[in-house]
C-alpha cells in the first residue's frame, strides 16, 4: 500500500512537472492518466520486491544527470572520431554483469545503447554483448556497470578479482550461453 501511495504521488508530481500547466481540464486528464497507470501497475502486480519505486526514487534523478552528461562527452568522443576516423577501432565486448534485479540489467544495456559510441547487442543471463567504437567507449562500461549497482542500491566495486571486468567478445561465452538456453527451452 505504501508503494502505491509512493507510485500516485510520484506519478502526479511528474506530471505537473512535465506538462507545466495547470487548467482544470489538463490536471483532470493527469488525474485520469496516474488513476489509470496506478491501477495497470496494480492489476499486472509490476510494484512489490522487482519494481519497488521507493529504491530508484531519490537516486534515479541523480543518475538521469549522470547519463546525461555521459551521453554529452560520449558526443564529443564520437565527434572526435568522425574527423580522425584512424582512431576508430570497432570490437564487440562482452561484459560479465550481475545486478539485484533483471531491471538493473535493462537499466544497463538501454543506458549503454542511448551513449554514442557503444551499442547493446545482447542481452544474456549470464552479461550482455555491446558493440563498441574505440578502446575508450568499451573502457566506460565499468563505471556504468558501477552506477547502476549504486542505483540498485549496491556499494559493491567493479574489480578483476570480482570477475565482473569486460573482456573482447570471442563467441564462445556467446555459444555456451545458448547452449545453455536452447537446454533449457529443450527441457520445458
Amino acid at each position: 500500500m505504501r508503494d502505491t501511495i509512493f507510485l500516485i504521488l510520484l506519478l502526479a508530481l511528474l506530471w505537473l512537472a512535465i506538462s507545466g500547466l495547470y487548467k482544470a481540464p489538463i490536471l483532470l486528464l493527469g488525474l485520469a492518466s496516474v488513476v489509470l497507470v496506478t491501477w495497470l501497475v496494480i492489476r499486472m502486480r509490476i510494484i512489490g520486491e522487482e519494481h519497488n519505486p521507493t529504491v530508484f526514487a531519490w537516486r534515479l534523478p541523480r543518475f538521469w544527470l549522470w547519463a546525461l552528461r555521459e551521453i554529452v562527452v560520449s558526443n564529443i568522443h564520437v565527434a572526435r572520431l568522425v574527423f580522425r576516423p584512424e582512431r576508430i577501432s570497432p570490437r564487440i565486448v562482452y561484459q560479465n554483469v550481475q545486478f539485484k534485479r533483471p531491471l538493473g540489467k535493462v537499466i544497463y544495456g538501454n543506458t549503454c545503447t542511448l551513449t554514442p559510441g557503444t551499442v547493446t547487442v545482447q542481452l544474456t543471463r549470464t552479461g550482455t554483448v555491446i558493440h563498441a567504437l574505440d578502446a575508450k567507449s568499451a573502457e566506460s562500461l565499468g563505471q556504468l556497470e558501477r552506477k547502476v549497482h549504486w542505483l540498485e542500491g549496491e556499494s559493491e566495486p567493479v574489480t578483476p578479482e570480482n570477475g565482473r571486468q569486460h573482456r573482447q567478445h570471442t563467441g564462445q561465452a556467446d555459444r555456451e550461453d545458448k547452449r545453455q538456453t536452447h537446454g533449457r527451452e529443450a527441457g520445458q
